[in-house]
């Protein structure tokens, strides 16, 4: 795949609605480390409330951002191949670089090479195929259609099937409130 396509709203001078833009979302980020993985986001914010703007710039190009700024959010759809290999500790430290949240990895011998621990409430949608989200001590399966709240939790997204399994995430900045942290 090449991207998702997707349309932006907005208004001409008259105030009437209009399509902006109807095209590949411009961010693609795909990982030589993991063949058959792609990142496409959609949108981002950076204030709550989110100001709607006619002179909005693009708000998803720059870096590679895993997570959203401080008020900010992150729309996303990742396509994750499955898992023909589980990466070394080094591999690990590569992938959450250019994700641009090097800090967020809590592999430990063990567990799952890309669990991981994010101040962030995302809401998690399997668009196709199926997946497991790995916890610290549990796993479910989410096949298409299922969805997922994970807020602030240790995890990690394993594709144990035959076919690649495409998600759609929310990321809504947050802060830790409890006082169990990894």
């Amino acid at each position: 795949m090449s991207g998702v396509r997707r349309v932006v709203t907005g208004h001409n001078d008259l105030g009437e609605a209009i399509v902006l833009s109807d095209d590949k979302a411009p961010f693609l980020h795909t990982s030589a480390g993991r063949p058959g993985f792609w990142s496409n986001d959609l949108w981002r914010t950076s204030t709550f409330p989110v100001l709607i703007s006619e002179q909005e710039e693009e708000p998803t190009l720059g870096p590679r951002r895993q997570l959203p700024t401080a008020n900010g959010t992150v729309f996303r759809i990742n396509q994750i191949p499955p898992e023909s290999g589980l990466l070394d500790s080094e591999a690990v430290r590569r992938e959450f670089q250019n994700l641009g949240n090097s800090g967020s990895s809590t592999f430990k011998p063990g567990s799952h090479p890309m669990m991981h621990r994010t101040e962030t409430l995302d809401y998690v949608i399997v668009l196709s195929g199926e997946i497991y989200m790995v916890l610290d001590k549990s796993e479910v399966l989410l096949k298409a259609g299922d969805v997922a709240i994970q807020r602030g939790t240790n995890h990690a997204w394993s594709n144990r099937s035959k076919e690649p399994c495409v998600i759609c995430f929310v990321l809504l900045d947050g802060h830790f409130e409890m006082t169990h942290k990894n």
